[in-house]
């Protein structure tokens, strides 16, 4: 029995599933941040591989059919902002501009940061895709010699700090239209800052939808000029 647990792709999406739910079930009980379904499916799935002792490897094999979907569903955030084209139409340069000064100093940061503490080339690539969605930033991780496993708990991260600290620096800089709002969460934090950011306006999801994408593509051409220097 315990073999065809430990080899059953079914259980490990479930078991994914089931923590996922469970986080939105204490998120919408809570009402905190910091109570992100997608961090406490992530620290109830690690403690409980801890106390069954099945390898991340098993989990990670198990799941590929969960890992298959994150380009499409990435793709679908497309969605939004084709529904608020018209009223974006006349606002793209400014937001591209935005989202590509965003990209700079994000990537800018990181690898000035890793140089400064003598962080290794496989660490400094796994870091660089931080502010991206996980499908391209895995991806762009992989292909400079990073680690898949570091990149994905970053992006995390990054994601679950945005959508926390954003509405508050948001609140102290003044920063209340919805374009600007959009373009910072989707810059900085991706799918879960988006996600934030819909909260606050239909707008600034549409806007944040569009900057994540975008800031993917200017992830990837940017990583490669880097690359020539890690």
């Amino acid at each position: 029995m315990y073999d065809f647990v430990l080899n059953s792709s079914f259980f490990y999406v479930a078991l994914t599933l089931a923590a996922f739910g469970l986080g939105v079930l204490i998120q919408k009980k809570c009402k905190l941040a910091i109570f992100n379904p997608l961090l406490l499916a992530t620290i109830f799935i690690m403690a409980f591989l801890l106390l069954t002792g099945i390898p991340n490897e098993n989990y990670q094999a198990g799941c590929q059919a969960l890992t298959w979907l994150l380009t499409p569903a990435t793709i679908c955030l497309s969605i939004s902002f084709y529904q608020q084209f018209q009223k974006l139409k006349k606002h793209l340069p400014v937001i591209c501009i935005g989202v590509v000064a965003g990209t700079i100093a994000s990537l800018g940061s990181v690898y000035l940061l890793c140089m400064a503490f003598g962080v290794d080339e496989s660490i400094t690539a796994s870091l660089l895709p931080k502010s991206v969605t996980t499908a391209i930033g895995v991806a762009l991780s992989q292909e400079f010699g990073g680690i898949a496993a570091i990149t994905t708990a970053v992006i995390v991260i990054t994601g679950v700090l945005g959508s926390i600290i954003g509405p508050v620096l948001c609140k102290i800089l003044r920063l209340k239209d919805p374009i600007a709002q959009g373009v910072a969460f989707g810059t900085a934090a991706h799918v879960i800052g988006t996600t934030k950011a819909a909260q606050m306006s239909e707008l600034a999801g549409a806007v944040s939808s569009f900057s994540l994408t975008f800031a993917g593509l200017v992830t990837s051409i940017l990583m490669s000029v880097l690359a020539q220097f890690i």
